[in-house]
């Protein structure tokens, strides 16, 4: 065994969500992209498999060429711990966006500043401001 990597499969918006990620984040980059050809099982240019580094936490995505019944879970999210009040402001006013408050912005007692959300491609993501 190697490694444990976070995996998030998508239905088509792979590549728009990556992109998003990658931009909100300093630090972050797209690290390699491998898309479906012509006449090959998913829609052609689409993600085959992808890696993205979020502050070098690597997590790979995919386009799902087969629909699935279920989507993203609430129950797994993205926790980002962020060094400034104005990061987890800004992130959680970004990926809120399109999306939906779990937990809205909020000092819960076990952290000054948090957060819990889910984005508009239906990540769910915990912002936190220790």
């Amino acid at each position: 065994m190697t490694k444990v990597t976070p995996f998030l499969m998508f239905q088509g918006n792979a590549e728009e969500a990556m992109n998003y990620y990658v931009s909100l984040i300093p630090d972050s980059k797209v690290l390699h992209i491998t898309r479906y050809g012509a006449n090959e099982t998913g829609t052609e240019g689409s993600v085959m498999k992808a890696a993205f580094s979020l502050k070098g936490q690597e997590i790979l995505c995919i386009d799902s060429n087969i629909k699935h019944n279920f989507t993203f879970t609430p129950a797994f999210s993205l926790y980002i711990t962020c060094d400034l009040e104005k990061e987890i402001d800004y992130l959680y006013g970004k990926l809120s966006d399109g999306g939906s408050e779990l937990m809205p912005i909020g000092n819960y007692g076990f952290s000054k500043k948090f957060g819990w959300l889910v984005d508009q491609f239906g990540v769910s993501w915990q912002l936190t401001f220790e």
